[in-house]
């Protein structure tokens, strides 16, 4: 079974969990619009490819965790959907939970999706590893490290960027590989800087999409940091000199991949995916 297909697998698994029972339609429907059909599954595909380069001796434990990220992502993005934050109509190349379910409704499928990805790692066992991966999502996920504290730097009078970056983006990043390496029984301190240089690199990609593609072709609103007056890297450095940040990102990211068995085939994965994650026609444009 491929990457994908482990994911996709463990994914529909924990929404099964979430629905047994005589739950409230709608809102079953709503967990499962937030998270099929996936999206581009950077976060948990770096997870498992981790976890494969540290030897993977426990891939049902590496399944679970990789499944609660990605429930925490989808959580996320329903949550930065929201009127109350980006008011944003389509997700995906559809529209948007609270427009398809109502804001109500889209409020309750991103906690409940965080939940979800809770309970599920917590099944997961009751070892060190488990505690560990709780314990990573936990602190990437709230404050002051996580993607709570990210969302939070929006309402502050005064923008601290990196701190913003490093929360808002970079967090789940480091989530992947500290909780790929725990589930392979290893060390997740070292791998910390892979995850932030990898978050930092889909940072600047995503400024670059927002800035110079269409609402069609990405799927979903453009041109957000202009209305909502966020920073960002094509306003500061321009398109070239963006492109030429996201390059040097990637390399100290490929640079900083600890020592492990699996260290060359992961250094591929992370050039694979920053293809997937850079606007191509623009490299084509630019090159």
């Amino acid at each position: 079974m491929d990457l994908t297909d482990r994911i996709d697998s463990a994914v529909t698994a924990a929404l099964a969990r979430a629905n047994r029972g005589h739950p409230p339609e709608r809102l079953a429907k709503a967990l499962s619009y937030a998270t099929l059909p996936g999206g581009a599954r950077i976060r948990p595909t770096l997870l498992l490819s981790v976890a494969a380069a540290c030897g993977d001796d426990r891939p049902a434990l590496s399944d679970s965790a990789a499944a609660a990220l990605e429930l925490i992502h989808c959580a996320s993005l329903v949550h930065d959907d929201l009127p109350c934050f980006d008011d944003a109509d389509t997700r995906r190349g559809k529209p948007s939970v609270h427009r398809a379910y109502s804001e109500p409704l889209a409020v309750l499928t991103g906690d409940s999706l965080i939940l979800l990805a809770f309970d599920v790692v917590a099944q997961a066992g009751d070892d060190a590893r488990v505690v560990g991966l709780v314990r990573v999502l936990a602190k990437r996920t709230g404050m002051p490290f996580g993607i709570c504290a990210g969302q939070g730097w929006e309402s502050e009078p005064e923008m601290d960027l990196a701190e913003y970056h490093r929360a808002k983006t970079a967090a789940l990043f480091v989530a992947a590989t500290q909780m790929g390496a725990i589930s392979a029984g290893h060390d997740p301190e070292a791998w910390e800087d892979l995850g932030a240089l990898i978050g930092e690199a889909f940072q600047v990609a995503d400024d670059l999409r927002d800035a110079e593609q269409d609402a069609e072709s990405l799927g979903k609103p453009v041109q957000q940091d202009a209305l909502h007056g966020r920073p960002n890297a094509v306003a500061e450095l321009g398109v070239d000199g963006a492109f030429a940040r996201l390059n040097d990102i990637l390399a100290g990211a490929i640079a900083s991949i600890p020592s492990c068995p699996g260290e060359a085939a992961l250094a591929r994965m992370v050039r694979a995916q920053a293809d997937r994650i850079v606007p191509r026609q623009l490299a084509r444009k630019r090159a």
